[in-house]
């Protein structure tokens, strides 16, 4: 038997040049989760991370806060789908800045319309695989974690692969892995219980580590 932690990306650069950074709160959510399981005492047998900055520098606020000093195994399979090919697949025509709360929701309206085009195998947004190749990548990861790890694991991620995987272990039919998706907060943690056959869904996007009124403002969703 083991424990897989996944844990989606601190807050990243939205509406930014380049969205994969993790925001100023997006360094201190990481750290803060790092100081939650030290203080827990939770411990890594094995840690994997996607290959995006957000994803690996959200790991590194982890270790910081924690004081590990585990080698994190690169997964390209656990990276983001590319959110702004999604849409332009559906839309090809240019959006303004995402800076307003009415064009916020629009964005996500979009992207919710090209996820299920896409999941369906309705549209092949620009440079990306198959939402089946899409799924491989995510599965191929946790059949790693059942294969050759046990004790705590770690996966750091993001909302796409971590809902994928809820979504595979629980049978969901697109329409709610993509909900499921949408609800994801960052730095929130998902956690399966696992041996060498299967997973099984322990808790889902709990945010712990940030339980109490002086953490309400560092809870975010982008």
């Amino acid at each position: 038997m083991g424990n897989l932690y996944l844990v989606r990306h601190g807050q990243a650069s939205f509406g930014a040049a380049d969205y994969d950074n993790l925001s100023e709160l997006g360094q201190r959510q990481s750290v803060r989760l790092g100081e939650y399981l030290a203080a827990r005492q939770i411990h890594f047998d094995a840690v994997l991370t996607g290959t995006l900055k957000r994803q690996v520098q959200t790991w590194a606020g982890i270790a910081k806060g924690a004081g590990l000093d585990n080698k994190a195994l690169q997964w390209p399979g656990l990276n983001e789908f590319n959110g702004d090919a999604v849409i332009a697949a559906i839309h090809p025509e240019p959006l303004p800045p995402t800076n307003t709360p009415a064009l916020y929701k629009q964005h996500f309206r979009l992207l919710r319309d090209g996820l299920t085009q896409w999941m369906n195998g309705v549209v092949s947004p620009a440079g990306m695989s198959s939402y089946n190749e899409f799924v491989q990548g995510v599965t191929s990861a946790l059949d790693h974690v059942r294969k050759e790890t046990t004790g705590n694991v770690l996966i750091v991620s993001s909302g796409g692969p971590i809902a994928t995987a809820v979504g595979h272990v629980l049978g969901t039919a697109p329409e709610t892995t993509i909900a499921l998706n949408m609800r994801i907060r960052n730095s929130s943690i998902t956690e399966f219980v696992f041996n060498s056959k299967r997973h099984t869904l322990q808790t889902f996007n709990t945010l712990p580590h940030l339980d109490g009124a002086e953490y309400a403002p560092w809870i975010t969703y982008s």
